[in-house]
């Protein structure tokens, strides 16, 4: 298939707009995984639930409001989830699994029992700033000038709270638990406050998709935390060493370059029961990628040894 300049174009801001608007939740991960050392697993369930509240708090007339309001639905899974580890004696990934599962069901409820929210006629933050931007040169990037908004905003208070007293108990929290426990730090409350806020960024994540497409699909987080995982190590490849916002514009880098993979699959006919094959090689090739580039010149000789000794 021969891709034109146009159809290059066209591939890269799709990847643009969808790996920002995901970018968030990879930011949730850095949060959780990467700062506070804590694998959730709750992730599908909190995307989905943040699209599902956006979208019902959307439909009621209120697309501003529906920001926050899934915001908040994310801060109470996050507890939740929190909670489980922390008070109820429930391994991390057990607690995660137990959150995803019973949010289904809360998810549905949501909707009003239904699995899908048609929003065809509904005014979303995306119209509302289309028609702000209807007469100058942005017009017709609404999708992204949006997105672009959300994580500027959430990167921006990563950095700042990163550097607090609260986010560097935090940080210290996920280094070494016994360590903030001997230094009079409650290691249960940073453990649940890091949770809160990382799932109010997937559920923020999970709103702003569902006004972008709008639509709410009970399926729609589903593998999402596949999909952030391979994010997050491959924006840790690419800029994994330096400042909490070095390796937060990293995390983007690393959502934007998983999407054009998957938008250039999905471009060449690739069936879609194949993508979460291809989500799964993703993350294969980012996880040993770096351990095989180690491993490269211990190998290499070897190979030299072989051929010499023949």
């Amino acid at each position: 298939m021969i891709v034109t300049l146009a159809t290059a174009l066209s591939l890269g801001e799709t990847a643009l707009k969808l790996g920002l608007i995901c970018s968030l939740t990879v930011l949730a991960l850095f949060l959780s995984y990467s700062m506070l050392n804590v694998c959730d697993l709750s992730t599908d369930g909190c995307f989905t639930l943040g699209a599902a509240v956006g979208a019902a708090v959307a439909v009621s007339g209120h697309p501003f409001l529906s920001i926050i309001a899934a915001m908040l639905a994310g801060i109470c899974s996050g507890f939740v989830t929190g909670f489980l580890q922390t008070k109820m004696g429930v391994d991390s990934l057990l607690a995660g699994i137990i959150v995803n599962t019973g949010l289904y069901s809360i998810n549905i409820a949501v909707m009003g029992g239904s699995s899908l929210i048609n929003m065809n006629r509904t005014d979303t933050v995306f119209s509302m700033m289309k028609d702000v931007l209807a007469d100058t040169p942005l017009k017709g990037r609404t999708d992204i000038i949006v997105a672009l908004i959300a994580v500027a905003a959430v990167v921006a208070f990563l950095v700042v709270f990163l550097k607090t007293r609260l986010g560097l108990a935090i940080r210290a929290t996920g280094n070494n638990a016994d360590m903030v426990k001997s230094s009079s730090i409650n290691p249960v409350f940073t453990t649940i406050i890091g949770l809160c806020i990382a799932n109010s960024f997937t559920a923020l994540s999970g709103c702003l998709l569902s006004q972008s497409q709008k639509s709410v699909d009970i399926n729609i987080g589903q593998g999402m935390v596949t999909i952030a995982l391979a994010s997050l190590l491959i924006g840790g490849t690419i800029l994994g060493k330096g400042g909490i916002f070095v390796r937060a514009v990293g995390m983007v880098l690393g959502s934007f370059v998983f999407r054009l993979v998957y938008t250039v699959a999905l471009r060449f006919n690739m069936p879609a029961f194949m993508l979460k094959l291809v989500s799964s090689v993703i993350v294969i090739l980012a996880i040993s990628g770096p351990y095989l580039k180690r491993q490269w010149p211990q190998l290499k000789r070897r190979m030299t040894h072989k051929k010499g000794g023949i």
